[in-house]
């Protein structure tokens, strides 16, 4: 190719000649390589978010041979930018191929799991538009329909043998097969490795487990209802409480810890409860977020915690997270009977579920009287 001249003046840099013919196809190539790049940014940024991210969906977790996929993808997009930058978008093309095999897995674990993380799939979309965009129509001639189903999202040339092109297709399948035998995941909070007994109070036909995280600003909020709820359901009897910390940011293990400690040394439900709306307190205000601060902060406000070994009720706690399949806060779970078991998020719904469980609690006392 060589620079078209008109009238003595340097035509368009976008605008050459190619066995003598025009080539205007540079200036949208051109234009595709830049958004090809803008995309592979906010994919990037939409990672490194997610790594900062410590809100209700950042316990979602995968890694591929034990890297996270975070920095997986990362990485992923630094290599697109580069060769787009070198203009090898035959290569482009290829890892984008993969990326979508990678991705139709990523995103039927999602459905699997019933979970759904808005950053992945943002990820996925990001992936999907860019190889649309630098799509090429296939050089091999589809003389068939299964060459044109095998060749439809085209073909790339290899060096050996000369001229021999591959689909990629085949791509897809490979970033497909690669993920299923390589990835791992989690979709469910879980506490590390650290005892002391499950914070259950309380006994009778009705059961309650309340799934909290002190720094959930809903968790927050209906903390002010559920406080006065539960206070009115341990001392009328009937019921058993149970409190579970899913640990979706990244302090909660740490005020998860002392709670626990709080109720080793505490003498019932009242200590429990105190300890809660201290710690409450004190994640909403987001002014201690160390062990010693913690530890000097609650013996501050006279309340006395005993350090021992954690493990034996972080294992009930992973067991009732996974059993219930709570991923968000502010959850309740309230046991009528082994059949009726109903389920409450959100701070409308808790409210109105404790309500009704107060009613049933009421009206068993009453019958249990005649």
């Amino acid at each position: 190719m060589k620079n078209f001249t008109i009238s003595g003046k340097k035509a368009d840099p976008f605008l050459q000649i190619s066995d003598g013919k025009i080539n205007i196809m540079e200036k949208p190539k051109a234009f595709r390589i830049f958004v090809t790049i803008i995309l592979a940014l906010t994919g990037i940024g939409l990672m490194v978010f997610y790594t900062l991210c410590d809100t209700s969906c950042s316990y979602l977790q995968g890694d591929i041979l034990g890297i996270d996929l975070k920095h997986i993808g990362i990485g992923y997009m630094l290599a697109i930018i580069i060769l787009s930058a070198v203009r090898q978008m035959a290569c482009v093309r290829t890892l984008l191929a993969l990326g979508i095999g990678v991705e139709i897995y990523l995103i039927f674990y999602q459905f699997t799991e019933e979970v759904f993380c808005p950053f992945c799939l943002s990820f996925a979309a990001i992936v999907i538009i860019a190889f649309a965009l630098n799509y090429e129509k296939p050089v091999v001639f589809k003389k068939s329909r299964l060459q044109q189903i095998v060749y439809g999202l085209g073909d790339i040339e290899i060096p050996v043998p000369a001229g021999t092109r591959i689909p990629l297709l085949l791509f897809v399948f490979f970033g497909y097969l690669f993920v299923c035998l390589t990835f791992s995941g989690s979709t469910t909070p879980a506490y590390a490795a650290e005892k002391t007994l499950v914070p259950s109070y309380g006994s009778g036909p009705y059961e309650l487990i309340v799934f909290t995280d002190y720094f959930c600003p809903p968790c927050q909020s209906v903390e002010a209802d559920v406080d006065p709820a539960l206070d009115d359901l341990l001392s009328r009897k009937g019921v058993k409480v149970t409190f579970v910390d899913l640990p979706i940011h990244k302090e909660t293990p740490l005020y998860t810890k002392y709670f626990l400690y709080a109720v080793k040394k505490g003498q019932g439900y009242k200590d429990a409860l105190h300890a809660r709306r201290v710690l409450f307190s004190l994640a909403k205000n987001k002014t201690i977020s160390d062990e010693a601060s913690l530890a000097k902060a609650l013996k501050e406000r006279s309340i006395a915690f005993e350090p021992y070994d954690l493990k034996p009720v972080y294992q009930v706690f992973n067991k009732l997270i996974q059993e219930h399949k709570v991923r968000s806060t502010p959850t309740c779970v309230v046991k009528y009977s082994r059949t009726d078991i109903r389920t409450y998020t959100g701070t409308f719904q808790i409210r109105n579920g404790l309500a009704m469980l107060q009613a049933a609690q009421k009206s068993a006392v009453k019958r249990k009287r005649r």
